[in-house]
């Protein structure tokens, strides 16, 4: 039991990983003992990023643009020119966009579906062999996707590609779980309610005391509450789940 919820040793891959949802489980991950790739569009700020989280366990830089397909193949490249063998990959890269119903652009879908639907299913179709050989006899290799609890419930704001795109990672995820399951590769996927980030800065600018409120717990999410998470989902206790939407919200979701 007392390793139970060990990722210790663990080869990780965190897209999106410099900011937001995505550094939350990167730096637990990498608290936790496990060995981590972020990646992001940005090229200094993943590596600032990356040589900030080196002070306290192993992280590294692997910047890659996933909203199109050369840069999907790219990083897949990349990490099996790095690892012989991939543990978990966390897709968290994604986008959002409001704008309200009228005037709701026809770009944004596109951009939208691209990077938060497609580059999930791309990136992890290029990266299942590495996944195949990271995964061992009672401990599958293991996909996180990152949805969000707006795939779930309408939302308060005019977001309405990116309450779709995620309610399309839902289900893919759940597709997938079935698909990759005989090649002993887990698949699941978070969703998230609110937590201080760069995406959820206007929602909480204009809504937190209401959201707040709203939440049985009463309570905006903490980083240790989206890395617990993914530990449970990454580690031997998380190894006979597959195929779960898993709702991190304080109970925001089971409320009408």
């Amino acid at each position: 039991m007392v390793d139970l919820f060990s990722v210790t040793g663990k080869s990780v891959l965190v897209t999106g990983g410099s900011r937001g949802i995505g550094l939350m489980i990167a730096r637990g991950f990498v608290e936790a003992g496990a060995k981590v790739y972020i990646s992001s569009r940005k090229v200094d700020v993943c590596d600032r990023v990356a040589t900030d989280l080196s002070r306290v366990g192993m992280c590294m830089s692997v910047p890659a643009d996933l909203s199109t397909d050369a840069g999907v193949k790219q990083l897949a490249a990349e990490m099996t020119r790095r690892e012989p063998a991939l543990n978990v990959l966390v897709n968290n890269a994604g986008a959002n966009w409001g704008a309200p119903f009228a005037e709701f652009p026809e770009s944004a879908w596109d951009k939208l579906f691209d990077l938060n639907v497609k580059s999930i299913f791309f990136l992890t179709r290029e990266l299942t062999p590495l996944l195949e050989k990271g995964a061992q006899p009672g401990d599958p290799a293991r996909v996180i996707n990152i949805g969000s609890i707006d795939g779930i419930k309408p939302p308060l704001l005019e977001t309405y590609a990116y309450s779709a795109s995620k309610a399309a990672v839902h289900h893919m995820t759940r597709v997938l779980a079935r698909a990759l399951a005989p090649r002993r590769i887990t698949v699941n996927a978070v969703a998230p309610g609110p937590f201080e980030s760069k995406m959820m800065a206007e929602t909480l600018e204009r809504f937190k005391d209401a959201i707040v409120a709203s939440c049985p717990l009463g309570r905006i999410g903490e980083p240790e509450d989206m890395a617990g998470i993914a530990i449970y989902l990454a580690s031997r206790a998380g190894a006979y789940v597959t195929g779960a939407v898993i709702p991190v919200d304080g109970g925001i979701s089971t409320c009408s």
